[in-house]
């Protein structure tokens, strides 16, 4: 892995946050119909052969007859669960979630009015804080939403940009000086506070929706989504060590991706006879591990791994070739 650059920790001097949502609302994870109906088909069968091997052994006359009701109420529970219990739940979530950004959405365009003022009174800076006060105690009742939390951080950037540049032309003896300064400490405090909370949100639900993917292309697609979070969270707290762990962490699961699909491809490729690019594809998963990974115990011990299997691999492939020369010599 490439050596970290140095950060420096100033809110002031960063730009605007950037935004992760293409779409306005994340739909909560969903399995399609199609998948679910498959799945619940294949729990009910294996539920019919489990009861119907019990009543079997013990010398039940028709074991289909009670095996088949048991299977039939496994399918009826897998339908209402989905069509009833699953979806009410996903509905409430999304009307919550809508909810919790519209309030959010008129307070920012709120704020933003006073924001354009050209001169920040005590009084309307005390409005401002009580606003941004009070829509994170919104966000903090629905904390698992992460756009609530997105929003605030947003929210307190823009004000602590207009706070620094009134400190800027406040003057030493002004009144405004220390309730500015104390607004400033307060919103900080805020901020962090959801910028963290976005984060971890954010990258553990990315992490999660990676490891459900199907394809490598899918699965590193969403996985760097989730290190882009930490990296717009370490731009404003570099030295956070909760954010530097997490972003090794999730740079690690990025290669982890890469590396375990080649050696994958390798077996596959050995499986089938095709020698040569299993061992190219053993060397395509040496060349991600030693390119981006950190050097340890753990990666060094992968790298003996794999190359014990080229090792191996080149050992049948000659064993076979000697073995095809002696057949056709004898």
């Amino acid at each position: 892995m490439t050596e970290r650059p140095n950060r420096t920790n100033q809110i002031r001097r960063i730009p605007p946050p950037i935004r992760h949502n293409p779409a306005k609302y994340r739909r909560p994870f969903w399995l399609p119909a199609s998948n679910y109906y498959i799945l619940a088909a294949a729990v009910t069968i294996a539920t019919f052969f489990l009861i119907w091997g019990i009543l079997h052994e013990g010398d039940d006359e028709a074991p289909w007859i009670p095996a088949g009701m048991g299977a039939s109420l496994v399918l009826i529970g897998a339908v209402l669960l989905r069509e009833i219990v699953l979806r009410k739940a996903r509905n409430r979530y999304l009307l919550v979630q809508k909810r919790l950004d519209f309030t959010l959405d008129n307070a920012k365009l709120h704020t933003k009015n006073q924001f354009a003022e050209r001169k920040l009174s005590l009084e309307k800076n005390a409005q401002i804080i009580k606003q941004i006060q009070k829509k994170s105690d919104a966000a903090k009742i629905l904390m698992k939403l992460s756009d609530g939390h997105q929003e605030v951080f947003e929210l307190c950037w823009e004000y602590l940009e207009i706070n620094r540049r009134e400190l800027e032309n406040v003057g030493a003896g002004s009144p405004r000086l220390g309730g500015l300064l104390r607004s400033k400490e307060i919103v900080k405090e805020i901020h962090k506070f959801h910028l963290m909370t976005w984060a971890e949100i954010e990258t553990r639900q990315l992490t999660q929706e990676a490891k459900n993917r199907v394809t490598m292309a899918e699965k590193t697609e969403t996985a760097q989504k989730a290190l882009s979070v930490i990296q717009t969270a370490l731009r404003y707290y570099p030295d956070e060590r909760q954010l530097i762990e997490s972003e090794d962490a999730i740079s690690e699961f990025v290669i982890s991706i890469r590396v375990s699909h080649f050696v994958e491809q390798a077996e596959r490729s050995a499986f089938k006879g095709n020698y040569k690019r299993a061992v190219s594809h053993y060397k395509d998963a040496l060349f991600f591990l030693a390119r981006e990974s950190k050097t340890g115990k753990e990666t060094d011990l992968l790298a003996e791994q794999i190359n014990l299997e080229i090792q191996k691999i080149l050992e049948i492939s000659t064993e076979k070739k000697n073995l095809g020369s002696k057949k056709k010599n004898g």
